[in-house]
């Protein structure tokens, strides 16, 4: 089994049991995997803000999670992401690398005015969380909407599809695991 860490970024105290409860999850998911959270009270993206967008750059974040030690590394953060071709991103991956990052802010029901909904936020955190973790493991967008491969372009998109791969990219994520793992 090998080890992946998470590391939140820039996260309340009180969102850290989520990050733990992610954690434990994710496993079930990437059963070859163990999940470790780690602090990292140095780690600051205060130079990755962009003042007149009032969002970090995701592109940025990533750079420097790739710097980071490990087999995997999963950037958590509860503050608004973009890159410079979108108004802004739910998570990115490094392809067929060892870091990924996701976003927790425009995952929160109430960021579209939906009543409070742990159930339902806690679902999206793991499904982007996977999403973006996949794409280190050289899996691509799948067309299948029920996909957890399936791009998101919206909620409603994270929403309709699973928390889990398909029989294809499961297949090929098991295939890719053969030769890494």
């Amino acid at each position: 089994m090998r080890e992946a860490r998470i590391l939140p970024i820039k996260v309340s105290h009180d969102f850290l049991t989520n990050i733990v409860k992610l954690a434990h999850e994710l496993p079930r998911i990437f059963h070859w995997l163990s999940f470790t959270v780690v602090e990292d009270e140095g780690f600051s993206i205060d130079f990755a803000y962009n003042h007149q967008r009032g969002q970090y750059n995701a592109e940025e974040i990533l750079n420097e999670l790739k710097r980071r030690k490990g087999f995997r590394v999963l950037g958590v953060t509860q503050v608004d992401l973009y890159v410079p071709s979108l108004n802004f991103v739910f998570g990115l991956a490094e392809y067929g690398g060892n870091a990924a990052l996701i976003s927790t802010n425009r995952l929160r029901p109430g960021f579209y005015g939906e009543p409070h909904d742990e159930k339902k936020f806690f679902e999206r955190m793991i499904k982007e969380a996977v999403h973006e973790l996949g794409h280190t493991f050289f899996l691509k967008h799948c067309p299948r909407s029920y996909c957890v491969m399936h791009f998101s372009n919206s909620i409603y998109e994270t929403d309709a599809k699973k928390k889990e791969f398909c029989h294809v990219c499961k297949r090929e994520l098991e295939e890719k695991i053969e030769s890494i793992v």
